[in-house]
């Protein structure tokens, strides 16, 4: 691995995962969500996501794998890496409590709607919402980091553009984590902090992908990797990205948003990968 890549690929899953912090900075510094841009925006990410998985990732790792192991054999461990990605995301998403989904839709107003409830709900409930809704979104962050990482060192252009679609999917997840905090410490520090340290798990998941393709990085390795990648971020895309989409404004922005990122992502592989 050359090592401008290899800082290249650090880089831009630290700037994808930070991203949580965004979404807490929109949550102090605006008084209402901008729901259609939002809806807009989840659903670009998730047409990138999808279209550079299925036509871009999908083959590559099926190039390698094949080259390692055979047509046959190779095409079957491609499919096999493929759709383990998505078990290992889906039984991460089960062993989160849904009261604590990051993927829950979040707005900025609910900081004053909660304020005026203050009788009704605990401060130490909220707290404790926004501390598991963290630790939530660390837990999913840490394979997401490994996949822009995996795809960015292999190539730094279709990682900054995976970088940029994660790092719009993280957004309403820092939202997310800091209405809650905020409002049971009534401290904006506390909740950056927690929203902003969340993130951090994405280049944790790049440390740790590095120090396996230090070792090991080979044809082989390298497609069975690129593979589960590819389930990972189509798994990301439908089970998170659109619904939430979907959830923030009119259903058909979430897919003119998907349309248009597919058609982006088609372009620029067709222009720069």
């Amino acid at each position: 691995m050359e090592i401008i890549n290899v800082l290249t690929a650090f880089g831009l899953t630290l700037f994808a995962g930070l991203a949580t912090g965004i979404g807490s900075a929109l949550a102090f510094f605006t008084k209402r969500t901008n729901t259609k841009f939002l809806s807009v925006a989840l659903g670009f990410s998730a047409g990138v996501m999808i279209y550079v998985s299925m036509i871009d990732i999908f083959s590559k790792a099926k190039d390698s794998l094949v080259s390692s192991l055979g047509e046959v054999t190779g095409s079957w461990v491609n499919v096999g890496a493929f759709f383990a990605g998505m078990f290992l995301i889906a039984i991460i998403d089960r062993l989160v409590p849904a009261s604590e989904n990051p993927h829950e839709m979040r707005k900025v107003e609910e900081i004053s709607a909660q304020q005026a409830d203050q009788s009704v709900t605990s401060q130490k409930k909220l707290l404790r919402m926004g501390t598991l809704t963290a630790l939530a979104i660390a837990i999913h962050n840490f394979p997401e980091g490994l996949a822009t990482f995996t795809a960015a060192v292999k190539e730094p252009s279709l990682g900054i553009v995976i970088a940029i679609a994660i790092a719009i999917h993280n957004i309403p997840e820092g939202i997310a984590v800091s209405i809650p905090v905020y409002y049971a410490t009534g401290s904006r520090k506390k909740a950056f902090f927690l929203s902003f340290l969340s993130g951090l798990s994405e280049p944790l998941g790049a440390i740790i992908g590095y120090s396996v393709l230090l070792f090991f990085f080979n044809d082989l390795i390298f497609g069975i990797l690129f593979a589960a990648v590819a389930g990972i971020m189509v798994f990301i895309s439908l089970d998170e990205l659109l619904p939430t989409a979907r959830e923030y404004g009119d259903p058909h922005l979430s897919i003119y948003g998907m349309i248009a990122g597919m058609m982006v992502m088609a372009v620029s592989l067709l222009l720069f990968i």
